[in-house]
């Protein structure tokens, strides 16, 4: 087999447009007619400046290659310019291309990722959804505790055992700050009518986004621990993993962290310091399955568990349930809602979901499949912004 196009969908995300503006899909295909699919998470250029990243990549780096290579593919993209470091927009192609390699791998054998990595040792995979506006509400029903405690509830009468919410406000790119006292006490009364209305019957996962210094991070962490959440995420900015392990050390709560982070190096040096023991790769930007599968392992090392972030669309998605399916440190899956809308739509089958778990496919490769005619009716045509923005100014 030899690697011989790939074809890239920058796909408009309809509304409500759960996971992001729009999802960079890919499709590598063989010279034997074998194809595979893939997903970038790369944030930081516009969508069609990673289409050419992608484009540029794999002739350099994968064209004419045979798709076992992926060691030396990995090395190789990952060394280019003379680099051999994280770089977040790379990783993110280079995820993408790995991961429909590991696509077009499975289908060649006839088996699912999973097991070419080890076999499957989870049958059912435990999931979580962010809390979301229903029809007609806009982005303030996420600083709306009483709309917030509402949705949690319904979202657990519908099987969800895990619900994350950021109650603590915007994220600046001025970020870390100290929070006010009126802070403290809207984000405490928020986790609180969340709990009530949920009760046990739910884990309630704070989704911070780095807005904090350390000392802040450990006096919001003190206002929290009376609720008993799963897990404290990103606490601190993601960059000095030596902060956020001041703030493990400080609160009963675990840490969790690794939206932002890319290759088993930077996770290394989370786990080195103690900053966190829930890791939240994505598999669009870690650097593919392999990686992930390495991250994993030295997590299982610390004792440490994975938790695989999903805000994009359904090929990490599916990536993500690949890497779940075989690692025995599993701790529970992100998904947006019950996989179902557009996340739907753009596959050919839906990813299976019941009752609050996700259920492994047994179909060769990712075990999904991208509606091209989908994809292809839904440019995205926007004026080019970034997947996710920061807010330019200070909220201090």
């Amino acid at each position: 087999m030899k690697l011989d196009s790939v074809r890239v969908f920058v796909v408009g995300n309809p509304p409500p447009g759960f996971g992001g503006r729009y999802f960079v899909f890919l499709k590598i295909k063989t010279a034997c007619g074998i194809e595979g699919v893939g997903e970038v998470y790369a944030a930081t250029f516009g969508p069609t400046v990673i289409a050419k990243m992608i484009e540029d990549t794999f002739a350099r780096r994968f064209a004419g290659r045979d798709p076992f290579q992926i060691e030396a593919m990995w090395r190789e993209t990952y060394g280019s310019g003379f680099t051999l470091r994280p770089d977040i927009s790379l990783m993110g192609v280079l995820s993408g291309l790995e991961m429909a390699c590991w696509d077009i791998l499975g289908k060649a054998v006839g088996q699912p990722v999973y097991n070419l990595m080890g076999g499957k040792v989870n049958e059912r995979l435990r999931t979580y959804t962010y809390l979301y506006p229903g029809p007609g509400e806009g982005d303030d029903f996420y600083l709306d505790p009483e709309r917030s405690a509402s949705r949690a509830a319904d979202y657990v009468k519908q099987g969800f055992t895990g619900l994350k919410f950021d109650p603590t406000g915007g994220f600046s790119a001025y970020d870390p700050r100290q929070p006010t006292q009126e802070q403290l006490e809207r984000t405490t009364r928020f986790v609180r009518l969340i709990r009530e209305a949920v009760g046990t019957r739910a884990d309630l996962l704070i989704g911070t986004h780095g807005q904090f210094t350390t000392s802040g991070a450990i006096r919001l962490a003190r206002c929290l621990e009376p609720y008993d959440p799963l897990w404290f995420e990103e606490p601190v900015p993601p960059e000095m993993p030596e902060q956020m392990a001041i703030v493990a050390r400080q609160t009963s709560i675990p840490i969790a962290t690794g939206e932002r982070l890319t290759t088993k190096y930077e996770f290394a040096r989370v786990l080195a310091a103690g900053a966190a023991h829930i890791l939240q790769l994505n598999l669009g930007r870690v650097g593919g399955l392999l990686e992930a599968k390495k991250v994993a392992a030295l997590a299982e090392v610390h004792y440490a568990q994975i938790a695989p972030h999903l805000y994009c669309g359904p090929i990490v998605g599916a990536a993500n349930i690949q890497i779940a399916a075989c690692s025995p440190n599993f701790l529970i899956l992100e998904g947006i809602q019950q996989w179902g809308g557009f996340h739907a739509d753009i596959l050919k089958s839906p990813i299976r979901w019941e009752d609050g778990f996700v259920i492994p496919p047994s179909a060769p490769g990712l075990g999904v499949e991208l509606n091209e005619s989908v994809a292809l009716a839904h440019p995205y045509v926007g004026d080019d912004k970034l997947h996710l923005e920061m807010i330019d100014r200070n909220l201090g």
